[in-house]
């Protein structure tokens, strides 16, 4: 089986958890022995659109004229795009109604959790919606004692310093502003958020309050993968206030790499981030700052060994074997009327 990840539109979202989603794809299928293409061919059976921008919807129509079944990636939610970049709260209404018109513009869709399948679901696009993890790699990320030291010797932390990272866009919804303040209210700590968003599209308080950030602040930037995983080891807590995902690969690559991990306790995470199990929940900042000086204080129960589990239970080689299922599903579930027939790649103009 050939199956065609949409390129178009992706090289803009590469440094996103959108880019890592759609690599992701090509990893789990590639090991479930299955021919995968980020080229246009219309021998394709299945085509992934990652993407809500204007050609991703003129792709979806295309790739059914020719008899593919396309599968709508439900990275985003009407949600999650509020509290974002400048107008986006203004203009949430809006894109509601324009991912509702590309998901339905497909076969399916597939979002990383029953969370934010509840909420597609509820924009009565007419089409079935699954829940499918984004996945993540615990092969590349896992806990290391080496990266570990690398890290803290490349930032100059001594063993005893205590450092807390996050990463993600310099977005409001991201929680960037409470991580900020959780650094002025602990100066003795270092920390360091991963991930670059251009400040002209973000509104002025952001701007400002990295402008403002106090010294124990670092913003690395965008990272390659290797630096990222020498972070996840080499720090003493991921700390991520996100106050809107449709899942959060950074948790999962976190998890993976066994560093203690604090989450905002939203919805999102009800079913699969169980406080005091394989994460702690914080809920204001003030429980951000009480648990974070607990973790690194070591006054809570290690929970890594649980967490690396949950991001086991998520693997690449786990949500390959899922993607296959959804596949069967697709092709029994749709109707005599309107199951494609395969095109001839020979008849086929790009």
């Amino acid at each position: 089986m050939l199956v065609q990840i949409y390129a178009g539109s992706l090289n803009l979202v590469r440094r996103s958890g959108v880019g890592q989603a759609a690599l992701h794809q090509q990893a789990m299928l590639e090991k479930m022995g299955q021919d995968v293409t980020f080229r246009w061919d219309c021998g394709a059976e299945f085509v992934h659109i990652n993407t809500v921008f204007p050609d991703s919807l003129a792709a979806a129509f295309a790739a059914r004229a020719v008899g593919a079944r396309v599968i709508w990636y439900g990275h985003s939610t009407m949600e999650d795009f509020r509290d974002s970049f400048k107008c986006s709260n203004r203009c949430a209404p809006a894109f509601g109604r324009w991912i509702k018109l590309c998901y339905g513009s497909g076969d399916a869709v597939i979002t990383p959790t029953e969370y934010s399948k509840k909420l597609i679901d509820g924009y009565n696009i007419g089409k079935p919606v699954y829940a499918l993890s984004n996945g993540v790699d615990t092969d590349f990320y896992s806990p290391s004692a080496s990266r570990r030291a690398a890290f803290r010797r490349q930032n100059g932390l001594k063993e005893r310093d205590k450092a807390v990272m996050c990463a993600g866009h310099f977005i409001e919804r991201k929680g960037i502003l409470d991580f900020i303040e959780l650094a002025k209210m602990m100066p003795q700590t270092h920390f360091f958020w991963y991930g670059y968003t251009n400040l002209n599209i973000v509104p002025k308080k952001i701007k400002f309050a990295i402008a403002d950030a106090p010294d124990n602040v670092s913003f690395p930037g965008f990272v390659s993968n290797d630096k990222l995983r020498n972070a996840y080891c080499g720090c003493d807590l991921f700390c991520f206030p996100s106050r809107e995902e449709t899942e959060g690969i950074v948790v999962l690559e976190a998890l993976a790499c066994e560093i203690p991990v604090l989450v905002r306790d939203i919805p999102v995470y009800d079913d699969w981030l169980r406080d005091g199990i394989n994460v702690y929940k914080a809920r204001s900042c003030g429980d951000f700052l009480r648990r974070s000086r607990m973790i690194l204080h070591k006054e809570l129960p290690d929970l890594a060994a649980e967490g690396r589990i949950t991001a086991q239970s998520r693997s690449i080689e786990e949500t390959g074997r899922k993607l296959l299922e959804v596949y069967d599903s697709i092709r029994s579930d749709m109707t005599a009327e309107n199951q494609p027939n395969l095109v001839n790649k020979d008849n086929c103009q790009a």
